[in-house]
């Protein structure tokens, strides 16, 4: 019957992971208080789960953009293998800065920066700078990827350290990144995309291996709710990042810095005031 809630709790968490990783919302506060309200146990496990089942999310980015980028297409024409080799020097050059701190700072993250009223506060400012940059535009400079230099990338690469802390969000860190910068809604949100790859399948690789050397390898049952977060996060992510991309097409994101502030209001309510 355990397996059963918690086999629940795994397909929730995935749709919300789908969902809430690719809008900047942040997906990883959305899933800390969720486990809140209705824990997956034992902790240790789920600070694993949180983080590998963004594998389905990177995943769907994969396979929405396979043809995009890979170099190696052979429908592509040699101008087209290159752009496609730069983007991915771009992508490598933008990972850089959250690399680095993610892996010095993972321990301290875990421990002292995921609490509800750090996720509350993150929501909350984070969503006053959307509206904020989103009344005062920036002019667009970058309306192409290929538009997208080594140095521009790298800037929007610090912006995504600001998503280390929960609640902040990293697409949101890069989209916001990426606006400033002078990038169109659709060229920072397909950036974000890319730039999640290294970033997130190196998250998930650092936590699957500090867990099994601290508790040992996955029981069958954690790693089938391993597998189906992650497939359901897949499944999700594809129809999320399509819908985001036709949004951005024609809105801005005010509003959702305005559901980051009553999400965020929300949290500190129910947790700390009633």
């Amino acid at each position: 019957m355990s397996f059963i809630i918690d086999l629940i709790k795994t397909i929730i968490l995935g749709i919300v992971q789908g969902i809430t990783e690719w809008l900047p919302v942040s997906s990883t506060g959305h899933l800390i208080l969720f486990d809140s309200l209705w824990p997956l146990t034992p902790p240790e496990f789920f600070n694993v789960f949180k983080v590998v089942i963004q594998f389905g999310s990177i995943l769907a980015v994969l396979f929405l953009y396979f043809k995009k980028l890979n170099p190696f297409d052979p429908s592509k024409s040699n101008k087209q293998k290159k752009d496609t080799f730069s983007l991915w020097g771009k992508v490598i050059v933008g990972v850089i800065p959250a690399g680095i701190i993610g892996l010095l700072l993972d321990d301290i993250i875990d421990g002292y920066l995921s609490a509800n009223f750090v996720i509350a506060i993150t929501l909350i400012a984070y969503g006053i700078i959307f509206i904020i940059v989103e009344k005062n535009p920036k002019p667009v400079t970058i309306n192409k990827l290929e538009q997208l230099d080594y140095l521009t990338s790298l800037k929007i690469g610090f912006f995504q350290c600001l998503a280390l802390i929960p609640g902040t969000s990293r697409s949101g860190a890069t989209i916001l990144g990426g606006l400033h910068c002078g990038c169109s809604r659709y060229v920072a949100s397909e950036f974000s995309f890319f730039i999640a790859i290294p970033v997130m399948a190196g998250a998930s690789l650092l936590k699957i291996v500090k867990y099994i050397m601290g508790f040992g390898f996955f029981s069958f049952s954690q790693l089938v709710l391993l597998i189906i977060g992650t497939f359901i996060s897949f499944i999700v992510s594809i129809f999320a990042i399509r819908t985001l991309l036709n949004y951005v097409r024609k809105h801005n994101f005010t509003v959702f810095g305005y559901y980051r502030i009553a999400l965020g209001i929300f949290v500190l309510l129910f947790f700390y005031i009633l």
